[in-house]
């Protein structure tokens, strides 16, 4: 078994992936300070009423620059940052200095709008700052490493590099190990520094909290219709199983039982051969309803928690699935319920349509919340909207989570999901530790 999530075992060109999207961060840091001095400008010029004409394009520029660090968290670290609402529309042309007024005002009195702007503000004085750490670490490493072995003889009486002087072979030596520590240091920070950024990032450009709120009682309103046939139809479809199955078999059983009854005195061998019938029917009709049962709530679940019944899961696929859990204990079981069953509907699309020989899955409960990711390295373009994910944003709606999907074209693919809940109780069961289970089978679709 392997050390499992994309982000434990970190591979050299995901780290230099990682480091290359630390630069990107430093150099958009330039877009989001000029973005951000063009809304002050116009803040500004407002009483002299060149203000007004200003703000709308300048606060769309912020919002587009704003929506590129949501997208950018969600894709590199799965962190999802709920975005405000839309900036007030432009004014239907033709467009008059009434419109352009009104939609300045409107701006002036929206939250999103100065959230934007406050993130803008902090951004290249916080968030620029934490990425360029690993950029410098890797930078200074490679003047020590690359640099040092051929100039430090030029240099006369030596140079300082870091803490060791070097004024000799050994010394330079010594200089050379310690670049390739400060590399492999900045290699290492890299994803870290992402996600820090990322949970930075969260906490300046989530929507507002009364954004939040009446977002969460449209969805509510809007789900309740769905949620009502969800249930509706699983109810159907444990009836038939119950008709179909288990039963069917009770039936066929008594029937049976009756017919050797009759047969006691009669034909005793006969009698015998029924009663064998009849525990191979209580068998099969006991089976029926354990795979009921599994369907409605596997029993791993609700005895060792998600971290070990996603295991199972992953023994069941075959697929190669490395399996990172990182869960303080046991969560509500419904929460623990859904999260189940959309891992699996996730596991089952990437092992019937992504073509990817492994799949990696990270379990956390971070910030108040449960977050599961699927990544997997097949060919992408899933489609959002499929049956199967809409179906796991249906499961997913009574506890208000969320499914955000990455899936360019060529891959790779990263589904993630949170539900919001507490952890329950303390840790009772392995489901907290990182490994890998062995390659399986599943035939569930998407």
């Amino acid at each position: 078994m392997t050390q499992a999530d994309g982000r434990s075992g970190i591979s050299l060109g995901g780290a230099l992936a990682d480091l290359g999207r630390c630069q990107l961060l430093s150099l958009a840091a330039l877009a989001v300070t000029g973005a951000g001095t063009l809304v002050v400008g116009a803040l500004l010029l407002l009483p002299v009423g060149i203000g007004f004409l200003l703000l709308p394009p300048a606060a769309a520029t912020l919002r587009r620059t704003s929506d590129r660090y949501r997208d950018w968290a969600a894709r590199w670290t799965g962190t999802v940052i709920s975005p405000p609402r839309p900036l007030p529309p432009r004014p239907a042309p033709p467009e008059n200095s009434t419109g352009r007024y009104r939609q300045a005002r409107a701006l002036l009195g929206d939250e999103g709008f100065w959230h934007d702007l406050r993130w803008a503000w902090a951004e290249p004085w916080t968030g620029a700052l934490l990425a360029v750490v690993p950029l410098a670490l890797v930078e200074y490493g490679l003047f020590g490493a690359a640099v040092q072995p051929f100039v430090w003889r030029l240099l006369g009486d030596g140079n300082w590099y870091a803490f060791i002087l070097v004024d000799s072979t050994s010394t330079m030596l010594a200089a050379l190990l310690l670049g390739l520590g400060f590399i492999a240091a900045g290699l290492r920070l890299a994803p870290a520094t992402l996600r820090v950024h990322a949970r930075w990032s969260r906490r300046l450009l989530a929507a507002p909290h009364t954004t939040e709120l009446v977002r969460r009682i449209e969805h509510l309103a809007g789900s309740r219709a769905d949620i009502l046939d969800v249930q509706a139809a699983e109810l159907r479809r444990i009836e038939r199983d119950l008709h179909d199955g288990a039963q069917a078999r009770l039936v066929a059983l008594g029937m049976t039982l009756d017919e050797a009854t009759r047969l006691l005195d009669r034909d005793l061998p006969a009698a015998r051969a029924l009663l064998h019938e009849v525990r191979a029917t209580s068998q099969r009709a006991l089976q029926d309803l354990r795979e009921l049962v599994h369907g409605v709530l596997p029993p791993i679940l609700a005895d060792r928690g998600l971290g070990d019944a996603v295991r199972s899961l992953a023994l069941d696929s075959h697929l190669d699935v490395h399996i990172e859990t990182a869960l303080p204990g046991r969560l509500p079981a419904a929460v623990e319920s859904a999260g189940y069953f959309a891992v699996a509907e996730l596991l089952a699309n990437a092992a019937k349509h992504s073509g990817a020989p492994e799949v990696h899955i990270r379990l956390s409960h971070t910030d108040g919340a449960l977050r599961a990711t699927v990544t997997d390295e097949g060919r992408g373009g899933a489609d959002p909207d499929g049956s199967g994910l809409q179906g796991v944003r249906r499961r997913l709606d009574p506890f208000d989570g969320t499914l955000v999907l990455h899936s360019p074209p060529g891959g790779p693919t990263t589904a993630t999901l949170e539900i919001p809940c507490a952890s329950s109780s303390p840790k009772t069961s392995s489901s907290s530790g990182t490994d890998s289970p062995a390659p399986s089978r599943n035939t569930d679709s998407r």
